[in-house]
This record gives structure tokens, C-alpha cells and sequence, in this order.
């Protein structure tokens, strides 16, 4: 990629700006220099290189995807389509305990399979962070460190509990990791590699991230009927080790479980008032995962998003599968693993209750390697604001973009983003508020979406409503700790 063009100063003129605070819109201008915010107004009398007319359009901060699986695609696929598509500017990676770094002396097992296979080779974050900033993605990226991978690089078998000089061992990872910018760690108790950690394991790696003023962010060890026991797991760790604590694409799955998300919220509250506590939602009633013979009930459509041995059935659902196979849908799942699927467990009224609440912030949790993915990899961020926001009018406008944008970029500490305010780095969105709509679905669910106008990382144009990436200016973001 040859080297970032000088960013032009650039002029918006007659734009619906939004800043990301939740604050109301306005209709003003937004002039951009040195790829920072230079001046925001009621018809600014400054001259520009360049003038963009953004009448009818919204103006607001680019989008913060803060679960993603994107570790390995922002370097084999650094055009990134997939979200610079929806208005995504930063990509949170690491999520769930799965990260590509520091793994690199064992085969990595599933979940670690979600990610590209054959780039588990950075023994560092600061290793992760050269090949980002060498790869120029079209996006920016912040790094969690994953607690999964950090058991299967020192553990020699992940099945058992960390022993004292294991866990000393991970520590001075995870101190690594953040001494060279990553936001903090992830873990996933609810997969395989990491079931056997107890809160003997995790509080002192926390802790470690606590010392740098990072965060704890994790996928809980249930879901479902045992979701307040879960909670309080996740809670107690973070509050002993003094972390915030960021609770991953928060769900009531299971059909018994429907409408809980009162109680669940209530609970959090609850907590918050003791430890900071926030959420993140994808906005669909389908989660992604790997193929897991415990999630299949006979009960929960799944569909099937890839199989290692039986790749034509892509797309088709489990139950029809087994009925053709005339078997059980568990013999069937079985048949079909190594793959993946996206499982219908959750109520639509959750999702909304979820993604109203105050503290939710819009996270993706798109898997790029499936062969046929959850569409939330391409819809997401338009699916908030066409679906939820100008149709049902769950929210306003201005708290949809604040949970893509402000909130986000506070809760992560990822400086000066998330804020049309002056001298912030311009990473800009325009979106046509009429238009905005994900296209993606679950038999097509790599459409991009509708109505996203023009997407600016620091000030430069990235992409456009023809549809292509046209420059690429990501780099690799440190987490900020303001005084």
C-alpha cells in the first residue's frame, strides 16, 4: 500500500450533525484540517481545499465496532468491506477470550478456529500491532488480549485450572499486552478452553489490567437458565481485581428464558452501583458460534453457517438436514462438525429491552471466516438505524449513534474518537437517514447496506456510496488513559 496521502482540509456543509454525546441534532457545518475537527458552526465563513454539500444527510461520528472477530481479516482482507461498508471507522478485536496473539507455539483448538488458522503467529501484542500498522486496514483497530489464547500458549493442558506459576505466567503476558496499548482482556468461560478457569485464575489477570487502567470484557459461562449465577461470576471478578467490567452481546437465549432481560437488566443495575458494569447487543434474534452438540435442543432453529466435511450443505438448516438424513438433529450436528451455525435462541422484545438500555453499546460479533456468515458481519450498524430506529422507533437517532459512537469510544478508552468536538480525530460517517438499511440476511448475508453516502478515517475519504473501499488509512489504536 503505498503511503497515506496528506489529509485535505475539508468542508461539510449543511449537514444533520450528530456529535455522539446523545445530545439533539443540529444543522450546521463542520470544517476538517490536518485530519482533526477544525471548527463546527452555522454556515463557518472558512475556505477548504474541498467541499462536500451533505443536505438531508446525518454527520456523525464514524461507527465503533466493539465485538468483533476481526483479528485475523484486517490482515488477510484489509479492505475490510464488510464494515467500512456500514460506517464502521474502529474494530475492536480479541473479543471472547480469542485472540491471535500471544499464540503461537500449539495448534490453536476451537473457539481459537474462528480466527484465520495460519496467522496464530504473534507471540506479542506489540508483534499484533507492527503487522496491523503494516497492513493499513481500512479501518482502525483496538486490541483485547484473549484469555483462551493466553491458556493454550503457557497451559499444557487447557481441560484443568491454572497453576500458581501458570497464572504468573500468563500475568506477565497480559502486563505486556497492555504496556504496548491493548484496552484490555476478554475471556469466554463459556467455551471449552477456558471452562476450567475459576475466579482464582482471572482475578489476578484482571488485575493486572486493572493496574493499567484497562478493562475486562467477557462472553459469561451461560446464556441461559443459570444467567444471574453467570453474572455474578463476571461481576466478582471484575469488582475483586477493581476492572470495569463489559458484559459480552448480552442475551436471554433459550426459549424458557424469553423476557428475563427484565430481570437480568435489574440485576446489572443492581451491581453497577457498586463497579461500572456496561453491555454490549448485536441487533438480531440469532447468535454465531461454533457447531456445539450442547446448543442443539430439537427445539432452536439452527442454520448452518459452515462444515468442514460437508460444505454443500452450507445455508440449509439442521433439521432439514436431518430429516433428508432421517436421523436426529444431534446426529445430524454431529455429522456435520468441525463447523459453525447461527442459532435462533432469543426473543425479539429482549433484544430491544437490551439494546434500549443506557449502558448497551452496538457490537457486531460477526465471525468473517464462516462460508456463509450471520449477517450481522455486514448489517449490523444500517440494521440499528433503518430497523430499530426509523421503523420501530425504539430509539432516537441521536442514542442509536451515541451506542455506536461516544459511549463506545469512552467505555474502551479510545481517545480522541467517538465526538464530533474540536480537535478530534475526524473519522467521520454520512448516512442518508431516509435510505440507511442492511441488506444482509440470512440467505444472502453478504450484501452490503444501503444509504451510507461516505466513511473519512483522520480527515481522508475511505469510502464512498459506490461501494468501494478507496483508500486505507487504519492504524493500530492505543488505549488512552486520560488524567
Amino acid at each position: 500500500m503505498p503511503a497515506s496521502p496528506k489529509a485535505q482540509s475539508t468542508m461539510f456543509r449543511n449537514a444533520w450533525i450528530v456529535d455522539g454525546t446523545g445530545a439533539r441534532g443540529f444543522k450546521g457545518d463542520l470544517l476538517v484540517q490536518g485530519g482533526l475537527i477544525a471548527a463546527i458552526g452555522d454556515r463557518l465563513e472558512e475556505n477548504a481545499e474541498q467541499e462536500q454539500d451533505c443536505e438531508g444527510k446525518v454527520l456523525c461520528p464514524g461507527f465503533i465496532d466493539v465485538h468483533t472477530h476481526d483479528d485475523a481479516m484486517v490482515l488477510s482482507s484489509p479492505e475490510m468491506l464488510p464494515k467500512i461498508s456500514q460506517g464502521v471507522t474502529t474494530v475492536v478485536v480479541g473479543n471472547c477470550g480469542i485472540s491471535l496473539a500471544p499464540l503461537t507455539s500449539k495448534p490453536p483448538v476451537a473457539p481459537l478456529t474462528l480466527l484465520d488458522e495460519s496467522l496464530y503467529r504473534f507471540p506479542t501484542i506489540a508483534a499484533y500491532r507492527d503487522a496491523v500498522n503494516q497492513a493499513m486496514p481500512s479501518v482502525n483497530v483496538a486490541a483485547l488480549i484473549g484469555h483462551s489464547a493466553l491458556r493454550l500458549e503457557v497451559l499444557d493442558d487447557w481441560r484443568r485450572p491454572a497453576t500458581e506459576l501458570e497464572r504468573l505466567r500468563m500475568g506477565e503476558m497480559v502486563r505486556e499486552a497492555m504496556d504496548h496499548g491493548a484496552v484490555g482482556m476478554s475471556s469466554g468461560t463459556f467455551y471449552q478452553t477456558a471452562y476450567a478457569a475459576d475466579i482464582l485464575e482471572l482475578i489476578p489477570l484482571v488485575r493486572v489490567v486493572a493496574s493499567a487502567r484497562g478493562l475486562y470484557v467477557t462472553h459469561m459461562r451461560t446464556e441461559m437458565d443459570d444467567i444471574l449465577a453467570a453474572i455474578d461470576e463476571v461481576a466478582l471478578t471484575a469488582r475483586h481485581a477493581g476492572a470495569p467490567l463489559v458484559i459480552s452481546h448480552h442475551k436471554c437465549a433459550g426459549r424458557l428464558n424469553w423476557g428475563r432481560s427484565v430481570e437480568t437488566l435489574t440485576y446489572i443495575d443492581g451491581l453497577h452501583k457498586q463497579q461500572s458494569i456496561h453491555l454490549d447487543v448485536y441487533p438480531y434474534v440469532a447468535g454465531s458460534t461454533m457447531l456445539r452438540l450442547d446448543m442443539v435442543d430439537e427445539e432452536t432453529e439452527v442454520l448452518i453457517t459452515s462444515s468442514e466435511p460437508h460444505p454443500e450443505l452450507v445455508g440449509e438448516s439442521l433439521s432439514s438436514i436431518a430429516d433428508a438424513w432421517k436421523t436426529s438433529q444431534r446426529e445430524a450436528a454431529k455429522r456435520l462438525m468441525p463447523g459453525g451455525a447461527c442459532y435462533f435462541q432469543m426473543h425479539e422484545d429482549d433484544v430491544v429491552r437490551i439494546l434500549q438500555h443506557p449502558r448497551a453499546m452496538v457490537g457486531s460479533d460477526g465471525i468473517p471466516h464462516d462460508s456463509k456468515p450471520h449477517p450481522r458481519l455486514w448489517g449490523t450498524f444500517p440494521r440499528v438505524l433503518g430497523e430499530y430506529v426509523r421503523h420501530r422507533r425504539c430509539l432516537s437517532l441521536e442514542a442509536a449513534i451515541h451506542k455506536m459512537t461516544g459511549l463506545s469510544a469512552k467505555t474502551f478508552k479510545l481517545g480522541d474518537r467517538g465526538l464530533i468536538r474540536l480537535g478530534f480525530a475526524a473519522d467521520l460517517t454520512i448516512f442518508d437517514p431516509e435510505t440507511i438499511e442492511d441488506l444482509a440476511d440470512f440467505h444472502d448475508p453478504t450484501r452490503p447496506a444501503k444509504g451510507i453516502v461516505a466513511v473519512y478515517l483522520a480527515g481522508r475519504l475511505a469510502y464512498d456510496f459506490r461501494g468501494h473501499v478507496l483508500n486505507r488509512f487504519g492504524r493500530f489504536i492505543a488505549r488512552s488513559n486520560p488524567s
